[in-house]
């Protein structure tokens, strides 16, 4: 893999930083003393099992979720409330077939869904919302309903609506979850040209980093409420994940795939689950 770990937004400020962020949720801590920062541009995985607490970052990072310690700044800007410079795609939205919305109408959303009426039509909006569709490949099923899309194409809506308010910092909650190999491709393809030609940090949280490695430029594990942050190599490494862990961890490179093997058994649950994943130890 390529080392992208110095973009060339290296000298600008970071457009995240995340300062030892300590969660607790019914006396059980859920979060602790996480911290990261991303910088303008670049592409960063989430990585964590489900219950690591993928979510509850992404919430604190949104202003939904205050933390008992530590803090975040966007932007430059540490205040609880939700910050005009994130775009966000949650994990789960279930769009009715039968909604009269189009894929068009949701995007144009995210411009003046946080207000009451109705959105009064105008050119300059038009303009932006074709120019989100063209963001994200979406001009042929533009006037579609979103509920009739199939799950790629819904991403790449919800996506554009997540852009079109101009965000410096995108946050995907588990976008690749109920998609396809082709389609998830599609997706974090799109997502790291977005990055690229837009200038947008890009946050994606994920249980599996193997479809990210071709474009991650820093990779932020969470285990047991903890996190190790950094590029991939220098994160996903046996003594690290093994500390952040707190057990025997091995991590194993190969065919361009890596594999994180916890627990006893080791080589046989590595050799499991290398067959597993269709790989020959040999």
């Amino acid at each position: 893999m390529t080392d992208r770990s110095q973009p060339v937004t290296a000298n600008e400020p970071d457009v995240l930083r995340v300062e030892g962020v300590t969660v607790a949720l019914g006396g059980r801590t859920i979060l602790e003393d996480v911290a990261f920062a991303i910088a303008p541009g670049s592409f960063t995985g989430l990585i964590g099992s489900n219950g690591a607490g993928k979510t509850t970052l992404l919430r604190v990072i949104l202003g939904l979720q205050r933390p008992g310690r530590g803090r975040v700044v966007v932007a430059g800007d540490a205040g609880n409330r939700r910050n005009r410079s994130i775009g966000y795609v949650p994990q789960k939205v279930l769009l009715d077939p039968d909604m009269p919305m189009r894929a068009r109408d949701l995007i144009g959303l995210g411009l003046d869904g946080h207000r009451f009426g109705i959105p009064m039509p105008s050119k300059t909006r038009t303009s932006l919302v074709d120019e989100m569709l063209a963001a994200v490949d979406a001009e042929r099923f533009a006037n579609a309903r979103v509920g009739i899309l199939s799950g790629g194409e819904q991403q790449r809506v919800l996506i554009a609506h997540a852009l079109i308010s101009r965000p410096r910092l995108l946050l995907l909650d588990e976008p690749l979850a109920n998609l396809d190999l082709r389609s998830g491709q599609e997706i974090i393809g799109l997502l790291h040209r977005i990055a690229t030609e837009h200038h947008i940090a890009v946050l994606l949280s994920a249980h599996e980093m193997n479809p990210l490695l071709p474009v991650m430029d820093r990779v932020v594990y969470l285990a047991g409420g903890r996190a190790a942050a950094g590029t991939t190599d220098e994160v996903i490494r046996t003594e690290v994940l093994s500390g952040l862990y707190g057990h025997p961890v091995e991590v194993l490179h190969i065919h361009d795939r890596v594999l994180v093997i916890a627990g006893p058994g080791y080589p046989d649950a590595a050799r499991l689950a290398a067959e597993g994943a269709g790989i020959e130890l040999g």
